[in-house]
């Protein structure tokens, strides 16, 4: 069961006790500031350990036997003030996590780059990233990486990355289907690792999804003319 409706059942339970102590004691419950009580008592501030020991330990009181006659005025009044507080709690909704800090490309990148990747497929789109646009700004890396990433979740190409890189006559450094070696301790494939993650994870986006082409500003291919222009990062042209 959450806070929340542990809180509205103790407030419930605590308003049915409380009615049920008033019967010899009207006047004392209806002495009770109860809004004032609350009004001081920590809800959306109070920590979800404290909130959860706090009804804990409220339950156990409503769950004891009702007092003495003798006893009642003053039982009545607490009963009414915690029961307000609960009741406060529950249509009270929790304060909102903190936004998680945005972060740059600039900043990603200096925290993902690395000389290893994780698995095959992220290898093979490092490399892409590296063998095209190393030269590029980080964008422009990160346009390269997520045309790779569209064109393997369009159903138009192949479904994994290796396969949509290696595709013949499709990435001018690909010969006869395999990558070349980069220069692993480069800082340029330090940051295509990074892109790579980055990419993958859709930590930060550059392209919508469905540019799936591009070439560099220098050469103008007849099938440029049939595609909608998206974008120009850095020397490279990107169509949807």
């Amino acid at each position: 069961m959450n806070r929340i409706s542990r809180a509205a059942g103790f407030a419930a339970a605590a308003v049915a006790l409380a009615a049920a102590a008033t019967i010899s004691a009207p006047s004392q419950a209806e002495g009770t500031d109860a809004t004032s009580i609350v009004a001081t008592a920590p809800v959306n501030g109070a920590s979800a350990a404290s909130v959860e020991a706090a009804l804990d330990g409220a339950e156990a009181r409503v769950a004891a036997p009702l007092p003495k006659p003798e006893e009642k005025a003053g039982v009545v009044s607490s009963l009414w003030s915690t029961a307000t507080h609960w009741a406060r709690l529950a249509l009270t909704p929790a304060a909102p996590a903190a936004a998680a800090p945005h972060r740059s490309l600039d900043e990603l990148v200096g925290e993902y780059a690395g000389d290893t990747t994780d698995t095959r497929e992220q290898d093979c789109l490092a490399k892409a990233v590296y063998f095209e646009a190393r030269g590029e700004s980080l964008q422009g890396q990160l346009a390269v990486a997520q045309v790779v990433i569209n064109r393997a979740g369009s159903g138009r190409y192949p479904a994994d990355l290796c396969s949509v890189i290696t595709q013949p006559w499709q990435f001018s450094f690909i010969r006869h289907g395999r990558f070349p070696t980069p220069d692993f301790g480069s800082d340029s494939w330090h940051k295509a690792v990074a892109v790579a993650k980055i990419a993958q994870a859709k930590l930060s986006d550059t392209l919508p999804s469905n540019v799936l082409w591009y070439h560099a500003d220098y050469v103008a291919p007849s099938w440029g003319k049939r595609l909608t222009r998206q974008a120009k990062i850095g020397l490279h042209i990107f169509y949807s």
